[in-house]
């Protein structure tokens, strides 16, 4: 472990993103701990900081460490490593507290312990992956370097560059792809493992994604595999991530993993509404643009209700 640490952290520089990366998960961590103990109304935590009837969120605290830590890594960028680190770790100790408060951003309203606060983790989730595969090595165009392609970056060389440069427009090409047919995970993911965003690229769309508004509107029999895919195969997933969700950071209010992953199943489920007309149509015909769009025919009954279960 001290040899890994040494030639894959130490020696390349990466120390302030492990630094950032502890930082983080230990935020993160200590202000789930902090709010469930105040959820519990425990008597001998502190419990909420108010200011009169006001309560202050930690993302607020969160907001103040980022800035004062970004503001030293910018003034204090050619100090010594030992200084970057500590200032990346304040870093990652504010984007936790930021991070974990993410809905409330989102939905510009208090949802922490509601079905809609578990964006909040999956805001951590990402941000936790992104940054271990950083600290890993592994980055968008991490493969050109098995071929010693950056040493030839360096040297300018016209074709290694065009190369390169084309090499990264196809990932974000597909990148785009991927998280326009819903695949969030599988398009990050995939920016730094390009095979996935192939695969990604190839297979169907989620049945409410962008890509099958445009593109299975008219094509029922796509539509009607893409929900049965999403039926068959989310169900599991979705569970599996609302129990570690609920591990780390607590059940929402009135929640259950069974309940929960059947209900987001039957919001999102459905298939896309096909795109608007062009905003120009109805001059050229006379008719106004139709509201809807046609339903689509299909012979699936609609997802059991979890009583009946």
């Amino acid at each position: 472990m001290h040899r890994w640490w040494d030639d894959v952290v130490v020696a390349h520089g990466r120390l302030p993103l492990a630094c950032l990366l502890l930082g983080f998960i230990v935020g993160f961590l200590l202000i789930r701990i902090s709010v469930r103990l105040i959820r519990k109304q425990v008597r001998w935590w502190p419990g909420n900081v108010r200011a009169g009837d006001v309560h202050i969120h930690h993302m607020v605290f969160g907001v103040i460490l980022v800035l004062g830590s970004g503001m030293g890594l910018v003034a204090l960028y050619q100090s010594t490593v030992g200084v970057i680190s500590a200032l990346a770790a304040v870093f990652g100790v504010g984007a936790a507290l930021v991070l974990d408060e993410f809905a409330l951003i989102y939905y510009l309203r208090d949802v922490y312990w509601e079905e809609q606060g578990r964006t909040s983790v999956d805001a951590v989730f990402v941000a936790i992956a992104v940054t271990g595969l950083l600290l890993l090595g592994f980055h968008p165009l991490w493969l050109l370097d098995i071929g010693n392609v950056r040493d030839v970056r360096a040297d300018q060389n016209v074709p290694e560059r065009l190369f390169t440069l084309g090499f990264a427009l196809v990932n974000l090409l597909l990148a785009a792809i991927v998280i326009a047919k819903g695949k969030i995970w599988t398009g990050l993911f995939g920016m730094f493992f390009p095979p996935l965003l192939v695969i990604g690229a190839l297979r169907l769309s989620r049945p409410g994604a962008p890509w099958a508004r445009w593109r299975y509107a008219a094509r029922e029999g796509l539509m009607r595999r893409a929900m049965r895919r999403e039926r068959r195969y989310r169900r599991p997933v979705i569970r599996a991530k609302i129990f570690v969700q609920d591990v780390l950071a607590g059940k929402p209010d009135a929640a259950h993993v069974l309940r929960a992953a059947e209900e987001e199943l039957s919001r999102t489920v459905v298939p896309a509404p096909p795109a608007p007309p062009s905003a120009h149509l109805h001059l050229i015909t006379g008719r106004k643009p139709a509201e809807r769009g046609p339903e689509l025919r299909t012979s699936e009954k609609p997802p059991e209700s979890v009583d009946s279960q």
